[in-house]
């Protein structure tokens, strides 16, 4: 797939492996083995976080930093889980989760044990989600809130009665390595910013994609990056 669209044809071997960087590896992790991951936006190097770390927000977004200041390294809001969420046709379907706030699993068959088991049928852990409102991208309701699906505010929840119709993304991985994430219940749209304006403390939102190379302010696109790779400088991902 995109790794060989990466990769010197020397590298190529038939029937063998493709030979991957590290930022493969990280894309892979993220889609994958479920580690947490920084979202690097390609443009300014910028990392996406919560606009409120503490586990009880619900009701708070997302913005763009351009700075790891201690307090959110160790509440780990510079950390996302991309976790699998199911299928829309053959399309697989993700949640963008934040290891912000992350709370302990709750009691197994309780209420609030909304987020499932694992395979070993202990509960996952409660992770807030990436959540988009139910009438975006319109200009008065294209914010994103971050919270887990029972308490995000009443438009920001599915409209059929299932609450994760709003919280699944399409992760589209681009030919340069990135990933770009598009909401099922606008696939028109992309996770992108306010005013479109990629800078510091830029607002998340959703925003219609009407095309542009993928450095513009209107395309988004994030580099995962695995924890110890936080401080690589972006454009190291294009040598």
């Amino acid at each position: 797939m995109y790794t060989q669209e990466r990769t010197a044809m020397a590298n190529l071997v038939v029937g063998g492996p493709v030979a991957v960087n590290s930022y493969d590896n990280a894309i892979v992790a993220a889609l994958v083995e479920n580690r947490p991951v920084m979202l690097v936006h390609a443009f300014n190097g910028g990392y996406l976080r919560p606009a409120e770390l503490k586990a009880e927000s619900h009701d708070k977004g997302l913005k763009l930093a351009t700075a790891l200041d201690p307090a959110t390294k160790d509440a780990q809001g510079h950390l996302w889980h991309i976790t699998p969420g199911g299928f829309f046709g053959q399309r697989p379907l993700y949640y963008i989760e934040s290891a912000a706030g992350q709370v302990a699993p709750p009691a197994p068959g309780s209420a609030e044990a909304d987020g499932g088991c694992g395979d070993d049928g202990a509960p996952k852990p409660q992770r807030r989600r990436v959540t988009v409102h139910q009438d975006a991208p319109q200009s008065t309701a294209d914010t994103v809130q971050v919270g887990l699906p029972s308490k995000v505010g009443d438009k920001w929840r599915g409209k059929n009665g299932a609450v994760e119709d709003t919280q699944l993304w399409v992760v589209t991985v681009t030919p340069w390595g990135g990933i770009t994430f598009v909401p099922i219940t606008h696939p028109d749209a992309i996770l992108g910013f306010k005013d479109h304006t990629v800078a510091k403390d830029s607002e998340a939102r959703l925003t219609y994609n009407w095309g542009g190379d993928f450095t513009g302010t209107v395309i988004n696109t994030f580099y995962p990056r695995l924890p110890h790779e936080w401080d690589v400088p972006y454009h190291h991902v294009f040598t």
